[in-house]
């Protein structure tokens, strides 16, 4: 996944959005991430790929754990695994969001 693909792909927030929101506002736990731009309130897809990203950036933790490789799905990998997720029943989208065929 690239800096300007969409990690919430409800509310359309760039994984760049979300580093930058992390490196700026310094949340303290992943929930907080929400605050950027609501990322994780839609259907829910993004939330463990949020919650990835925020225990990899998080300066509390020795540099160690911090440092570990997070799974990098192509755009296009997570974007179809996030249909299925919502065509399963698992998530609903909200009005407006990008729709899923």
């Amino acid at each position: 996944m690239k800096l300007d693909d969409e990690l919430c792909l409800c509310f359309h927030v760039s994984k760049r959005k979300v580093l930058n929101f992390i490196r700026v506002n310094k949340p303290r736990v992943a929930s907080e991430l929400t605050d950027c731009s609501g990322a994780g309130t839609g259907c829910g897809w993004c939330r463990s790929y949020l919650c990835q990203l925020f225990e990899r950036t998080d300066s509390s933790k020795p540099s160690s754990e911090t440092e570990r490789e997070l799974d990098e799905p192509t755009t296009e990998q997570y974007a179809e695994a996030r249909r299925k997720y919502v065509q399963d029943g698992h998530g609903t989208p909200p009005p407006g969001a990008t729709t899923v065929n």
